[in-house]
């Protein structure tokens, strides 16, 4: 693991916050972050050159996408993902297990493995977590993460309480299984919003010892408050050195509250899934492209924005291809809502910086737009 290292530059006075360089073999990824999500080794309609403006230190990819098309063995033969997708920064793949869980009237599952079904030809399969870590290493990815079980909300506490105890197995075995010095394995903390099954969780995980850490089982239909309550505790129990990861989350409020209990890193599809549908993040919450009143609204999407889109083109523009399905409103939307995020994360980078963390989660807790997040 030489390739790797986690520096921690920063702390905020008055919350848990903090500012790190996580080095990686394929760049520094300065934290927090937020991480676009390229499901299929691409994010959707935006090219690697306009990630790299905007930005974007680090993208996402998805195992189990990848593992059905078009198919592991052909992203190692192109030399990894990196070539594949022409992305000479850190990547991330997931393990893919939460997309299997989602399937759940078509999996079977036991402490070996998961078996499940393609969406693409209904070819069955079964992944062990040995398995799971050939096929990431396969793609080739600086940082992977364990397969782990995800449940849904709500759940029952002792099917909960079973995923907890399932994916600390998962975890160790993962962890014998991966064998890439060029790879950093993460494991991930279970236990939905159950106080003790996540202490649980996170006592499990930090035995078997990881270079960083996921937070899985939010962003699955518990409320926002809930949600924050069971996550601090979280947060501040895992290693300090380690880098902490909370998975799934995109919306601006929740980003910003995370990096206040001490979290470093977040993905969501958010950002695109919602530029896809006309929507735009701005300062004042979000915009609904389509709506008449920006027909002949010639200023910028948001006055406060600096991306590239509010720089170049207009609402009454943007409209106009939301409306005609152009392509590029989608590409638009997604390259801005991106930006976004990742320019929310380096402000919040500055405020810790400067020991005024708290001020600036205050000053976003009390703007227009936080209400519509």
């Amino acid at each position: 693991m030489s390739s790797f290292s986690f520096d921690l530059i920063a702390h905020d006075p008055d919350t848990r916050a903090r500012v790190g360089r996580f080095q990686t073999p394929h760049g520094v990824i300065n934290t927090p972050m937020f991480m676009p999500v390229g499901t299929r080794a691409t994010v959707k309609g935006v090219t690697p050159a306009q990630l790299r403006e905007i930005g974007a230190e680090v993208v996402l990819a998805n195992t189990y996408h990848l593992f059905l098309r078009p198919g592991a063995d052909i992203v190692r033969e192109a030399g990894g993902l990196h070539r594949f997708m022409g992305w000479d920064r850190p990547i991330l793949t997931d393990s893919g297990g939460f997309q299997v869980f989602s399937l759940a009237d078509t999996l079977k599952l036991t402490d070996d493995g998961v078996e499940f079904r393609s969406i693409v030809d209904g070819a069955r399969h079964f992944w062990t977590p040995e398995d799971n870590m050939a096929v990431q290493e396969a793609l080739g990815a600086d940082i992977i993460m364990q397969l782990d079980q995800c449940p849904p909300y709500p759940a029952e506490k002792p099917m909960v309480a079973e995923a907890v105890r399932r994916s600390a197995a998962w975890a160790a075995r993962c962890k014998t299984a991966h064998s890439r010095e060029d790879q950093a394995l993460f494991g991930i903390v279970q236990g939905g919003v159950f106080d003790d099954l996540r202490a649980e969780s996170v006592a499990r995980c930090t035995e078997i010892g990881f270079p960083g850490y996921g937070i899985g089982g939010y962003s699955v239909g518990e409320p926002h408050d809930l949600m924050l309550e069971s996550l601090a505790p979280v947060a501040s129990a895992l290693p300090a050195d380690r880098p902490r990861y909370l998975m799934g989350v995109g919306n601006p409020t929740t980003m910003l509250e995370a990096i206040g209990l001490g979290v470093d890193l977040f993905d969501c599809v958010l950002p695109t899934r919602t530029a896809r549908t006309g929507t735009a993040f701005s300062s004042e919450g979000r915009m609904n492209l389509k709506n008449a009143r920006y027909t002949r609204d010639h200023g910028p999407i948001d006055p406060a924005c600096s991306c590239p889109v509010c720089a170049t083109y207009t609402r009454s523009y943007v409209r106009h291809l939301v409306t005609t399905k152009e392509m590029l409103g989608s590409t638009l939307l997604s390259i801005h809502n991106l930006h976004v995020l990742i320019d929310l994360a380096r402000s919040a980078r500055v405020a810790i910086e400067e020991g005024r963390y708290s001020a600036f989660l205050e000053q976003w807790r009390n703007g227009p737009g936080h209400d519509d997040y």
